[in-house]
């Protein structure tokens, strides 16, 4: 019986492959399971079936892709570390100030370049709550931002070979194919043409198509739910003294808000930037968790209260706990609170939902579900996790800026471009040279580094490329390159082009762009050699066409992402999303036939 079914297994291998594949297409748009667990489920299907064998399935763990794409979210991780793209925010939101429309362009062409040569998927992350605050500077709805955003970064992606892991991977598949590697700027014109035809039509049909919802639904985006009550004061030998606030390094950071300044007990709250700062300032501020832990290592300023007349050194240990709403000191001032004045801790900052206090940090009435942010000696925090009257006490996963390491992770990143576009190192040797760098430099720790990688892409990548070893040993790509033939065999090769296109950005619309580009590489290369037309274009099509998911929110990790910050519908992408579609394709599709 055994034997019966491995024969029949055998006979129809090919036809068993394209069903596993559909039944998998299936199970991509029904979402009933993560799209890294669907691919699972495929390889591991291909392996009990025996349509391939144990080497052919681990043989997939030696490709080099996967770990370029982990080394590239390890760099990315670098980069945010050391604060790289917080000072080009903080430069754009000075900017808004004075030049707000000119100040949005300046941000969508920073995005752009940085999703060139960063994983575009923490790009967005950091850009969301910039945008928001863009948004509020110029007055222009946060919706009529956000999807450019998303679409910005796709862009920028598709312009070298490192800006997204698509290109990786349709690069991986066909070299293994037996096509040359590409360069790294090697489809850098095509990208650009793509990026302006899709910016074009953005230009021109998003007043008609985004959503403008300035206020209402996006109210609840305002970013101070996540932003902590700090106060300064200035050190005696502090190199700030003496200088006008509005030119200290503090005003010019994005995740700092300059509410008051305190002296002698008096509050100025009016022409801060005119403010001549002297020792014992007390500096009120709004600021986001990481620019806290930054702000905690300043030569210049003593951050947060303490217990009166304590001026000792305190230990590093950093945790963060939440107001009990039994506890005995709701509604009187924080400087009060009983911990603080037992034990030899520093209150660093309170948050609130929505809704911080409006006085200085000693004097913010106690409110239940309050967090703070408290350090202190070992044995003072242990007596913490002690009270009863604190919820939730446990160290904090924030950590601050590097930004001295900052040369460093851009110099690294500089040189895995440098070194692959002149090939003096492969790419993938290059990336992991980089990595090795930042972790001795300590640009990033080794635990942030890790935690930086997107582990549901890498299971995804692995999986799909044991379903393309097993779709090809199988004889399933064989297959469907032979029922196409036929009708594809007087087809101009430009028009070819056209048609992979299509199907692929179809695809991407409604399954992983990872999966589309891991199964139509393949197919592409065998039907250009049965057809003996060149396969560059038609691979570089489907490395296009598998980034651009601009109709549906699933399509593309940065749509899911803004999708979710910014309360969109469904729908809302579609209408955006087919106008670029549309453009892009035909600019991409035409710079591929023609130059």
């Amino acid at each position: 019986m055994i034997d019966l079914i491995r024969a029949i297994i055998a006979e129809y291998q090919a036809v068993i492959g394209l069903v596993i594949l559909a039944l998998m297409f299936a199970g991509f748009v029904l979402e009933r399971f993560p799209a890294a667990v669907v691919a699972i489920l495929g390889a591991c299907t291909f392996l009990t079936l025996g349509i391939i064998d144990k080497d052919s399935f681990f043989s997939v763990f030696s490709n080099s892709a996967p770990i370029t794409i982990a080394a590239m979210f390890m760099l990315s991780g670098a980069l945010l570390r050391a604060g790289t793209l917080d000072a080009v925010a903080g430069f754009i939101i000075r900017r808004a100030k004075k030049h707000p429309r000119l100040a949005v362009v300046e941000m969508f062409i920073g995005t752009f370049i940085a999703s060139a040569f960063m994983n575009n998927t923490p790009v967005v992350v950091v850009m969301i709550p910039i945008i928001m605050r863009l948004a509020r500077a110029t007055g222009i709805s946060p919706k009529k931002l956000l999807i450019p955003l998303s679409f910005i970064c796709i862009l920028g992606g598709t312009t070298t070979l490192i800006g997204t892991s698509t290109n990786l991977i349709v690069n991986s598949v066909a070299q293994e194919s037996g096509m040359a590697g590409f360069g790294i700027f090697e489809i850098t014109p095509y990208g650009l043409i793509a990026a302006l035809a899709g910016t074009g039509m953005m230009v021109i049909f998003s007043q008609f198509l985004l959503p403008n919802d300035p206020h209402g639904e996006n109210e609840f985006l305002d970013d101070e739910g996540a932003t902590f009550l700090t106060e300064l004061t200035v050190r005696n030998a502090a190199e700030v003294k003496g200088e006008y606030l509005g030119d200290v390094a503090i005003a010019k950071r994005p995740g700092i808000k300059i509410m008051a300044v305190k002296r002698k007990g008096q509050f100025i709250r009016h022409k801060l930037s005119q403010f001549l700062l002297q020792p014992s300032d007390r500096i009120v501020v709004q600021v986001d968790i990481t620019e806290l832990m930054s702000l905690r290592k300043s030569t210049d300023y003593k951050i947060g209260v303490i217990r009166k007349g304590d001026a000792g050194p305190l230990g590093e240990t950093i945790v963060e706990a939440t107001i009990s709403p039994t506890h005995p000191s709701i509604g009187e001032r924080l400087i009060n609170i009983p911990f603080l004045t037992n034990l030899n801790v520093r209150i660093l900052g309170l948050t609130r939902y929505r809704n911080l206090p409006r006085s200085d940090l000693p004097n913010a009435r106690i409110h239940a579900a309050d967090r703070l942010v408290v350090t202190g000696s070992k044995a003072d925090i242990r007596k913490m996790y002690q009270n009863p009257n604190l919820y939730g006490v446990g160290t904090t996963n924030a950590r601050a800026f590097r930004r001295d390491k900052a040369p460093i992770a851009i110099g690294a990143l500089a040189l895995v471009v440098l070194v692959s576009a002149l090939n003096l190192l492969p790419i993938e040797v290059a990336v992991v040279i980089a990595v090795g760098a930042i972790l001795i430099a300590r640009c990033i720790d080794a635990e942030e580094a890790w935690s930086s990688i997107d582990g549901n892409v890498l299971v995804l990548i692995f999986a799909m490329l044991a379903v393309g070893v097993g779709l090809e040993q199988a004889g399933s790509v064989d297959l469907v390159v032979s029922m196409l033939v036929p009708f594809l065999n007087q087809v101009p090769p430009y028009i070819l082009i056209f048609v992979v296109y299509i199907i692929a950005v179809l695809m991407t619309e409604i399954i992983t762009n990872n999966a589309v580009a891991v199964i139509l590489t393949p197919v592409v290369i065998s039907l250009a050699a049965d057809l003996g037309v060149d396969p560059k274009p038609l691979v570089i099509a489907v490395m296009f066409a598998a980034s651009a998911s601009f109709a549906t929110p699933i399509g593309y990790q940065t749509n899911t992402l803004v999708y979710a910050a910014g309360n969109y519908k469904f729908t809302d992408f579609f209408k955006a999303g087919i106008p670029v579609t549309f453009g892009v394709g035909l600019a991409t599709c035409s710079a591929l036939a023609f130059l």
